[in-house]
């Protein structure tokens, strides 16, 4: 190379220069997107669970509507759905009382076998150490009392003030479920006419990503939870329903959520069965794993959510960092309708 002469760019360095900073720039978007999120949290959460109710009960209104006026078909399925809700939650109360007794004392004798197998190679802990724990436990809760009852009171705070966004979020899918179509052409109505179209487009890749997001996760995670629970029943682990509730609450965070679940759960099978049942529960963790990213996934959701597994990684533990759990909830459906309308907007461009 001549002095003076400019360094040459290879190929491969434009090429990679060129996607760094469109990934730049997505993940700064996404950054900013989650913290407003985090600003305005119970406003957004009751908004994107407005959206999910919608979603879910939106083609069961418009199939009772075939029989019966709009709005009376809006109100049977939001209340056949809070039913429905309800009618899981007390199955759940009603497990959880129904043994209690047993649980007590499974518990306690787990808690006996759990010391002792500790006590044996490989651990070799000191018993006296393992004794101290209970009363250690014990000392702190009589000691911290008042801070733990301050932390109750705080904790019925947030109970409030998780109350009042499922309201705001039941009340706003009453509105998108019974005009939906309406308040978006008045959304594009209020738009520049040389950008209507163009929205129009991307809102509609948009919700038809987040529609389809949501019926597949649904599926997965109602179908995790039956083999959870299923399992769980057949090993005699005690908390079969909630465990299984559980699992399905779980499976809405993608890729982590599961595990974490099934981890519980092989606790409780620890404590309740001894070793060898906590065993079998960690073996479904791995099964249920396969199951769900090679069959479930690939099957239910590749037609409305294409993303590389890694981005869907990257994407929970960076909505996780940016805004805890609802982050890590949001994130993979965020990311996937800012995909699905960057790819609708592109293709109308050709």
């Amino acid at each position: 190379m001549q002095p003076g002469t400019p360094p040459t760019v290879t190929p491969f360095l434009r090429t990679a220069a060129a996607h760094a900073w469109r990934l730049l720039a997505v993940g700064l978007l996404v950054y900013v997107l989650f913290a407003v999120l985090g600003r305005f949290h119970e406003i957004g959460v009751a908004l994107f669970l407005g959206l999910v109710i919608t979603a879910l009960l939106r083609p069961v209104a418009d199939l009772i509507a075939r029989l019966l006026p709009r709005p009376l078909a809006v109100a049977l399925a939001l209340l056949g759905s809070i039913a429905l809700v309800l009618g899981v939650l007390a199955l759940v109360g009603e497990a959880v009382a129904g043994e209690q007794t047993t649980l007590v004392r499974e518990f306690r004798e787990g808690v006996g076998r759990i010391e002792h197998w500790l006590e044996r190679p490989p651990f070799r802990l000191d018993p006296d150490a393992l004794s101290g724990v209970q009363s250690k436990v014990g000392d702190y809760l009589s000691s911290h009392r008042s801070a733990l009852l301050s932390t109750a009171v705080s904790g019925a705070g947030r109970v409030v003030a998780v109350l009042a966004t499922l309201a705001l979020g039941l009340f706003s899918s009453v509105f998108f479920i019974y005009s939906g179509d309406r308040q978006w052409a008045w959304f594009q109505d209020q738009l520049p006419a040389s950008v209507r179209e163009r929205v129009d487009i991307g809102g509609r890749a948009a919700w038809r990503t987040f529609t389809g997001y949501t019926h597949g996760i649904v599926l997965v995670a109602a179908t995790n939870a039956v083999l959870v629970g299923i399992a769980l029943w057949v090993l005699g682990v005690p908390l079969a329903v909630p465990l299984a509730l559980l699992e399905f609450l779980a499976a809405f965070i993608p890729l982590v959520g599961s595990p974490v679940a099934l981890a519980i759960a092989a606790v409780v099978a620890l404590a309740a069965k001894g070793p060898l049942v906590a065993g079998i529960v960690i073996a479904l963790i791995v099964i249920i794993g396969q199951i769900e990213g090679h069959l479930l996934h690939p099957l239910v959701m590749s037609w409305a959510v294409r993303l590389h597994p890694l981005v869907v990684a990257i994407s929970v533990v960076a909505g996780s960092i940016a805004a805890g759990i609802v982050g890590a909830v949001v994130a993979v459906p965020l990311v996937s309708v800012v995909w699905s309308v960057h790819t609708a907007l592109r293709a109308a461009r050709t």
